[in-house]
């Protein structure tokens, strides 16, 4: 099942997922954004898309309408947005509740969660990212799920207080581990040394994660209650008592999970 889609937002996960969603054989008929230069930038990378700067969808041939907004817009876009009758209406949020679109003229409203992490200039295989689904309406749901499946295998139906959980855990995941990563890069940095002495130990310490399990690939001072190494690692971060109070935390965390 093919659809005609709009989207509604010029942001990263617009971006991607505009153009994947016309490879994967539906039709992208409109292309929103305040700025309108914003949604020109996306609709140059579609076959046939129009860009708008303003919500009266009314005259739209959109069947499905994708507000992929930042989460604070999305409560006035979806009150604004003038829809054409028998629209669905999704968002594509880890953390607002489905309900936040209850007051939108669609006649039917969803979720659309891609579980990723989107860049701009960062290449995404769609087949790699799992979609988290909710909608009150069953035929609307399985809608949503054929949509999904034209995309990516991985797709989920998850109620908002589940997904709220799930989100939690990616900023866990993706979020932090990356800050973690950049912190690493400032102390190599500091000393003068090429942090590309790193890379093979972090691509393999998530490869033995994501094959045995992170309890199992647990390794280091912390999980050895090595104190006196520990001790070592902090007052050498004494320059920065952000960072020292960061590796006192994570390590007491080790020790005691």
């Amino acid at each position: 099942m093919k659809f005609k889609i709009a989207v509604l937002g010029a942001g990263n996960v617009a971006w991607h997922l505009a153009p994947a969603l016309e490879n994967a054989g539906h039709e992208v008929t409109e292309v929103y954004a305040r700025d309108i230069d914003e949604a020109i930038k996306i609709t140059g990378r579609l076959y046939s898309s129009e860009a708008k700067n303003d919500l009266d969808f009314s005259e739209s041939e959109a069947e499905i309408f994708i507000l992929a907004v930042k989460d604070f817009a999305i409560p006035e876009v979806a009150d604004e947005v003038i829809l054409p009758e028998g629209s669905i209406l999704v968002h594509t949020s880890g953390t607002m509740p489905l309900d936040i679109l209850g007051y939108s003229s669609a006649s039917y409203t969803g979720i659309f969660y891609p579980l990723q992490s989107f860049t701009k200039d960062r290449k995404i295989d769609f087949e790699d990212v799992t979609f988290l689904l909710e909608c009150e309406d069953e035929e609307t749901l399985q809608k949503l799920r054929k949509l999904a499946k034209s995309l990516s295998s991985m797709n989920y139906v998850v109620k908002s207080k589940d997904r709220k959980a799930i989100h939690v855990a990616a900023v866990f995941a993706s979020n932090f581990s990356n800050h973690m990563i950049r912190i690493s890069e400032e102390i190599m940095r500091r000393q003068g040394l090429d942090f590309d002495m790193l890379k093979p130990l972090i691509v393999e310490q998530i490869s033995k994660t994501l094959q045995i399990g992170a309890k199992k690939a647990q390794t280091g001072p912390a999980i050895r209650e090595d104190y006196q190494t520990l001790e070592d690692h902090h007052r050498f971060l004494n320059y920065n008592d952000s960072i020292a109070e960061i590796y006192r935390l994570i390590s007491q965390d080790i020790i005691d999970s």
